[in-house]
């Protein structure tokens, strides 16, 4: 029992910790003289004065840590300052940045894949000209280097390579994929719109958002996007069942036309 309350006790005077300023940018893995000067910044929260000696506590610490974090995804200490007043203002920073991970979160989980130029002509053959290769770069597919390609997708890749295997010119299925990424991209804008317009719209305003509403927007952000994917592959199946279902019936037309006794 002793020894449970000194762990907790332990735990509680962890939890009050204080640092000097060499102590706190130690901590944090920083200069004493960038840590200053997120201070002359407002980046940083007033230490507590003790005479001529600044201490500085956990949620300093904290905070140098979220600085850190937002610095290497990317944001500029304006932006990092915009999005702390945010949360002095009312809004957990913390929320803010789990709303902006939701809604940039990448969509697809596609697996590159590396070939050497023996692999790729032992695939392609003769097919492997530098206008197939280069409609490739144009689309995004692929990067090349001496030794070879890398594929952004080997789900991609092998739909290639087993379309090509069933007869159809690579140059048509670069084709196709050209024609399809011009109606996926459509596709997108309109999911993107319809999100922007009916579940993010608060974010346009100038008016800060209410405590809570970045992380229940987090949570719908979650909710919907599978919802987008169930409903594009919904609608393209549909959409081939009476593309398929017309051709058909267009085929079984002609015939009758030209041999009355099919």
């Amino acid at each position: 029992m002793l020894i449970a309350v000194d762990k907790v006790r332990a735990a509680a005077d962890d939890k009050k910790r204080e640092y000097r300023v060499e102590e706190l940018a130690e901590a944090a893995g920083i200069t004493t003289r960038t840590l200053r000067f997120y201070r002359e910044r407002k980046l940083l929260q007033p230490p507590r004065k003790e005479g001529r000696i600044a201490w500085y506590g956990e949620e300093h610490l904290a905070r140098l840590r979220m600085i850190g974090e937002l610095l290497e995804r990317g944001h500029t200490l304006g932006g990092i300052a915009e999005l702390i007043g945010a949360g002095e203002s009312g809004r957990d920073v913390a929320e803010l940045i789990g709303l902006e991970a939701a809604i940039v979160a990448p969509w697809s989980d596609e697996t590159p894949v590396r070939l050497d130029w023996d692999e790729l002509s032992a695939v392609f053959g003769d097919q492997l000209t530098e206008e197939n290769t280069a409609e490739s770069i144009s689309q995004g597919f692929i990067s090349v280097d001496d030794d070879g390609i890398t594929h952004v997708s080997r789900r991609l890749m092998d739909a290639t390579t087993a379309l090509v295997a069933e007869g159809v010119p690579l140059s048509a299925v670069l084709d196709a994929s050209r024609r399809t990424q011009e109606h996926v991209d459509a596709i997108a804008e309109v999911f993107v719109d319809l999100v922007g317009e009916h579940l993010l719209g608060a974010l346009a305003g100038d008016a800060p958002l209410p405590p809570g509403e970045a992380a229940r927007l987090t949570e719908r952000i979650v909710r919907v996007r599978p919802l987008a994917r169930t409903v594009v592959d919904a609608q393209f199946a549909l959409a081939m069942d009476r593309r398929v279902q017309a051709d058909y019936d267009d085929l079984l037309r002609q015939r009758r036309e030209t041999d009355p006794d099919a």
